[in-house]
C-alpha cells in the first residue's frame, strides 16, 4: 500500500439552518451552495456530514474511509483513537443569532449519552453591531437560570462580548454560549454534533412554533465552575525568516496557530499529528509527496501525519490557520 503523504482537499458539506446567510458563497466564491448557507463543514468524518476528497489519487474517497485504511499514518500518534478522525472544521455564517446552547464535555457526556464537544472560534468578519455570548454572569445559579428561562429573560443571564476580526474565543464543553447575528466564524471542534438548545430568544421556527429546547440535557451538561472567557488576540511566536507564527488557542484536544507567509516555507512533520490548513487570506500552493493543491481564501486542506513534510508557496502575502492535535 502506498503511503498517505499528499495534501487532501475536500468537497464542503453545506447546512441550511434557518439562521444562516449568504456570505460563504459570496466571500469565498463557492458554487452550488444552498440559498441559506449557514455552515460549511470543511473537514469532517462525522456521520452527519462526511468529507470527500475532490482531487488527486484519493479522489472520491471519504475521510472516514481514509482514516479506516491508514489510521495513525493520517491522524498521528497523539490521536486518542487510531481509526477515528478526532476533530471537525467549519465555516459559520450567522445572519441571525444562533440559539443559546451548551455541549457536553468529556466528564459529563455520559449523563446524556451525547458526544463531548469543546470548540473554538476565529472571527473572520462581523457586522458593526455583532457580538458573541459566552458564559453566565457572576452569581447565576441553576435556580435563577431556570426562573429566567421560564419567564423568557434568560438573555439577561448571558455575558456578551464585543469582537473584532482576527480575535479568537475558546468554548470548553459545558460552557453556555451563542453566536450573535452578523458573525462569520471559523470553528475548530471535537468531532461531535451534539448541541443542547437552552434558550432561543423567544422566537419561532419556520412552522410558526417555538423550536424544541433541551432544558434537562442542558442542565446536566453545564459546568457551573466555568467562568466567562475573554476574546483572545493572536500572540507572536518566534519568526521563521520573513514568515511569522502566532499562537491562538491551545487545549488538550487541539492547538491552533496562525501563520503569515511572505516567502516559501517547508514544515517538517514528526508523525504526532496531522496539520489542518485554512486559508484566511491570500493564495498559497501546498505541496506534499508528489501532489499539490492551491488554497485560495476560504479553502482548506489536510496534511497527513505521516507525510514527512510539506511546503507552502504563497503568491504575495498569505495567512493560514494551522490546527494540530
Amino acid at each position: 500500500m502506498r503511503p498517505l503523504s499528499v495534501p487532501l482537499a475536500f468537497a464542503p458539506v453545506y447546512k441550511d439552518y434557518l439562521w444562516g446567510g449568504a456570505r460563504i458563497p459570496k466571500r469565498f466564491g463557492r458554487q452550488n451552495t444552498p440559498q441559506v448557507c449557514a455552515e460549511s463543514w470543511e473537514i469532517s468524518a462525522h456521520p452527519d456530514g462526511q468529507s470527500t476528497v475532490v482531487s488527486g489519487r484519493f479522489a472520491g474517497q471519504s475521510l472516514s474511509e481514509l482514516v479506516g485504511t491508514y489510521g495513525r499514518d493520517l491522524v498521528g500518534s497523539r490521536a486518542p483513537v487510531p481509526n477515528c478522525f478526532p476533530l471537525l472544521f467549519k465555516l459559520i455564517d450567522a445572519r441571525d443569532r444562533l440559539s443559546v446552547q451548551v455541549h457536553p464535555n468529556n466528564a459529563n457526556a455520559h449523563l446524556t449519552q451525547g458526544e463531548p464537544k469543546t470548540e473554538m472560534w476565529v472571527v473572520l468578519d462581523r457586522t458593526p453591531d455583532a457580538g458573541l455570548y459566552a458564559g453566565l454572569i457572576p452569581g447565576t445559579t441553576p435556580e435563577s437560570l431556570r426562573r429566567a428561562l421560564e419567564n423568557g429573560t434568560a438573555e439577561r443571564q448571558l455575558v456578551r462580548l464585543e469582537i473584532e476580526p482576527g480575535q479568537a474565543l475558546f468554548i470548553p464543553g459545558g460552557l453556555v454560549h451563542a453566536i450573535g447575528a452578523g458573525c462569520l466564524i471559523y470553528e475548530v471542534q471535537q468531532n461531535s454534533n451534539t448541541t443542547y438548545r437552552l434558550f432561543d430568544w423567544n422566537r419561532k421556527g419556520t412552522d410558526g412554533k417555538p423550536r424544541k429546547l433541551h432544558i434537562d440535557e442542558s442542565f446536566m451538561s453545564i459546568d457551573w465552575s466555568l467562568r466567562p472567557p475573554s476574546m483572545q488576540q493572536p500572540t507572536p511566536l518566534a519568526p521563521s525568516g520573513r514568515n511569522a507564527w502566532f499562537a491562538v488557542v491551545a487545549c488538550p484536544y487541539f492547538t491552533l496557530r496562525k501563520l503569515v507567509l511572505n516567502e516559501p516555507l517547508s514544515i517538517p512533520l514528526n508523525g504526532e499529528s496531522f496539520h489542518a490548513l485554512f486559508s484566511e487570506a491570500g493564495r498559497v500552493s501546498v505541496s506534499a509527496g508528489d501532489e499539490s493543491v492551491v488554497l485560495d481564501a476560504g479553502a482548506s486542506c489536510l496534511i497527513p501525519a505521516g507525510a514527512g513534510s510539506y511546503t507552502l508557496l504563497p503568491e504575495g502575502t498569505a495567512s493560514l490557520l494551522v490546527t494540530t492535535l
